[in-house]
């Protein structure tokens, strides 16, 4: 007897999903090519199938129908029918039971079997054969939930770009060994925004945690029979579900997930998820049965034209989603919209983002999905983020998405990498990345924010490897070493791994101050890989994509020498929050201004004098100073600007360098904020060096100085007001003297 067949009503199209409305729940899928869909109860449990009930209507290609009385709870799932033609792209097979790709919980895990495959294993057709044993005992589940939650006060920090800084981090990963937050809550959802996490983000002075991917997603197979899991989770399986694997109670996953973004909210803390569309945990014409795949196969993903039997692999992964598809553009956008209006989030990462904006002809700009975000209200108002590249043809895009994007620029990582590591030639593109890389950005009213800076990310070294290995060490991965990058810029500094050499591990640190500084005092958005500020070791290993233990997960107990480096990030940070200047929302392009009479930045040799055209193209020029005139421009408005003047001096040459401090109008002398060859007890102080004091650059260091200004001088209007830029060689259409003409004009209008 039909428990709820018997009242199954017409139901409505929209929205797409299981949702309950207070009566019942309305069950609606999209499928362009199904000839039928049955909705699959089953008990309390989970376990035993109870009831299948054909959805009875058919609206603009969506299968729906209402059952009254069901509820919250409801474990469901669907078998859809239709032609099984390979060759021509379809793969139905109703003995495959499938997950609703807007399912909001999946419970249960997926048991690998021969059974998941529509087709049978080991014939000779391949994927041509039909399998008619039933999937549904090595299936996950999904279930119907209420959305109900008391948000209270919660707003978005809606944190300017500008004031943006990034924390990417590992839900599990990040909280695993921490001595500090509850046993039960290590690696979930609610040790993230536990009160020691809070602590440490807001001394970091971080705005916005960045997490690796939480959407429901699979341990690949071939993993699993290694004892391995898919521990960074790129494989995803459901775009609205969050994994229960990161839940304290996994039941209560989807309102633990609520209560951290409430936490971190209330902290005044960002949350961003690094998300993955572009493909799914299908794989390709040999992969399982899944969800999309038989649903709808041929709308679903991008089939090779006029070859429909084979998936397009222009991610790497198998297959690649059809974003050039109205209904699979909605699938996404209404996973983002959920995400930000029910789940409170503040913005995306995506991974390979290029395939979002990938057509059959390849990159475009104004491709359907950028087009659709472009013009959606919520999604115009969180901040989203691309990884600018994939696999495919024309795949690296950085720079090339629209104006409103960021983007990670990996021209700053490699540029950075290679500066430090002492690699020739660096200087120019660095000049550039340390600016903002306006040769990359600078376009479209596109602002400095829109590069995001990173050295070091969930996929490669650490930033403490970086600085420990040569060569990559991934046998733990199973693979024979072969997997991972081997092209990573990094340098062992004289040992390969861990060494009780003193001189050896104080050339470590201090390379890795070095990179944090430059990270967080160059324009754009700064992101740090969680555990940086600590020293972590992945012990060479540079892709842990399969390594849920102590290989990724951070230790806390780093001593001493964790502390030191926490609290020289920490520093460099408070330092980019005190000087507005380091913020500014407009590219430095090093310029002649002839309104104001200055330059937005000044490069500046060991000798003192502005670096000569000749300078930048010698290979083995390895140290220059960066002067920042706080008196330039700051926004559109043409006036002065009134923040400080400051002086990077960055020396990666292996010895010491003399470097003569620049005379500026209206200074005083120097003010030293950071030395990384110093102690922080060392430069606490802020000690002062007068104009042309040689100092003595330390090998592989980085040196910032405030301008400290001289009261008698009688121009500065505010505490932080700085004055003209230092010597540079004559230029007879723009003399100094014309700068000193408006300083003393300046002076004679204010005392008027």
């Amino acid at each position: 007897m039909a428990l709820f067949g018997g009242s199954v009503r017409e139901g409505l199209p929209y929205p797409l999903g299981a949702t309950w409305t207070g009566l019942g729940v309305n069950f609606a899928l999209f499928s362009a090519n199904a000839t039928k869909v049955e909705l699959c109860l089953f008990d309390d449990t989970g376990e035993q199938e109870v009831e299948r009930i054909p959805l009875p209507e058919y609206t603009n290609e969506v299968f729906h129908g209402f059952i009254p009385d069901l509820r919250p709870g409801t474990f469901y799932a669907y078998r859809v029918h239709g032609p099984y033609e390979p060759e021509a792209g379809h793969r139905f097979n109703p003995h495959k039971l499938v997950l609703d790709p807007y399912a909001k919980a999946v419970v249960g895990e997926l048991t690998w079997d021969p059974a998941l495959f529509g087709y049978t294993i080991g014939h000779p057709d391949a994927d041509l054969s039909y399998d008619t044993r039933d999937s549904a005992p090595f299936m996950p589940r999904c279930r119907v939930i209420d959305p109900a939650f008391t948000w209270g006060q919660d707003r978005p920090p809606a944190i300017p770009w500008e004031r943006t800084m990034l924390y990417e981090a590992h839900v599990r990963g990040l909280t695993k060994l921490h001595p500090e937050v509850a046993p039960e809550s290590r690696g979930t959802f609610r040790g993230l925004a536990s009160p020691p996490m809070i602590r440490h983000f807001k001394r970091l002075g971080v705005t916005t945690i960045e997490i690796l991917p939480i959407h429901r997603f699979v341990d690949d197979s071939y993993l699993v029979d290694q004892g391995l899991t898919n521990y960074w989770g790129y494989n995803t399986l459901c775009f609205f579900a969050p994994a229960r694997r990161y839940a304290e109670r996994p039941e209560t996953a989807y309102s633990e997930f609520k209560e951290m973004v409430a936490r971190l909210h209330n902290s005044g803390l960002e949350i961003i998820l690094d998300v993955v569309y572009n493909h799914t945990a299908e794989g390709n014409e040999l992969g399982p049965t899944l969800s999309f795949k038989g649903i709808d196969n041929a709308s679903y993903y991008r089939l090779l034209p006029g070859q429909p039997r084979y998936y397009i692999n222009d991610t790497g992964t198998g297959n690649t989603v059809n974003l050039s598809h109205a209904r699979v553009i909605r699938l996404v956008n209404d996973s983002l919209r959920y995400w930000v209006t029910e789940m409170h989030v503040d913005g995306f990462r995506f991974d390979l983002g290029t395939i979002l904006a990938r057509e059959p002809h390849g990159f475009d700009e104004q491709s359907g999905f950028l087009k659709a975000v472009e013009q959606d209200p919520v999604l115009d108002a969180v901040k989203l983020i691309a990884e600018p590249w994939d696999c495919g043809p024309g795949g690296y895009q950085v720079g090339g998405f629209p104006p409103g994007w960021a983007e990670w620029n990996d021209k700053f990582r490699d540029t950075v990498r290679a500066y430090w590591k002492g690699d020739d030639g660096q200087m120019a593109s660095l000049a550039s990345r340390l600016t903002g890389s306006a040769d990359v950005f600078g376009r479209r009213g596109r602002k400095p924010w829109a590069s995001v800076n990173f050295i070091t990310a969930h996929d490669g070294f650490t930033l403490n490897d970086l600085v420990s290995y040569n060569d990559k060490h991934n046998e733990a991965n199973g693979e024979g070493n072969r997997d991972g990058h081997d092209h990573n810029l990094s340098w062992n500094c004289g040992a390969e791994g861990p060494t009780d050499d003193p001189e050896i591990n104080a050339l470590r640190d201090r390379q890795i101050r070095n990179m944090i500084a430059t990270l967080l005092l160059a324009k754009g958005t700064p992101m740090i890989l969680a555990g940086d500020e600590l020293g972590h070791t992945q012990q060479g290993n540079n892709n842990a994509y399969c390594q849920d233990n102590e290989i990724s997960w951070i230790d806390w107990n780093t001593g001493a020498r964790g502390e030191a480096l926490t609290r020289f990030t920490a520093r460099v940070s408070a330092l980019r929050r005190r000087f507005p200047l380091l913020t500014r929302g407009r590219f430095l392009n090093g310029e002649w201004d002839e309104t104001l009479g200055l330059k937005d930045v000044t490069w500046i040799a060991p000798d003192a004098t502005e670096m000569a055209d000749e300078q930048w193209s010698e290979a083995h020029a390895r140290c220059m100073g960066v002067l920042l005139d706080g008196r330039a421009q700051a926004t559109g408005i043409v006036q002065r600007g009134n923040d400080a003047t400051l002086l990077m001096v960055v020396n990666a040459h292996h010895d010491v360098v003399e470097f003569s401090l620049p005379e500026v109008v209206g200074g005083r002398e120097w003010r030293l904020l950071i030395d990384t060859n110093l102690a922080d007890d060392d430069t606490a102080a802020e000690p002062t060096f007068g104009f042309e004091h040689l100092y003595e650059v330390t090998g592989r260091s980085l040196l910032l100085f405030e301008l400290v200004l001289d009261p008698s001088y009688g121009i500065a209007r505010t505490k932080r007001r700085a004055v003209r830029p230092p010597t540079r060689p004559a230029v007879a259409e723009q003399p100094y003297p014309a700068t000193l003409a408006l300083v003393e004009a300046e002076m004679a209008a204010e005392e008027a």
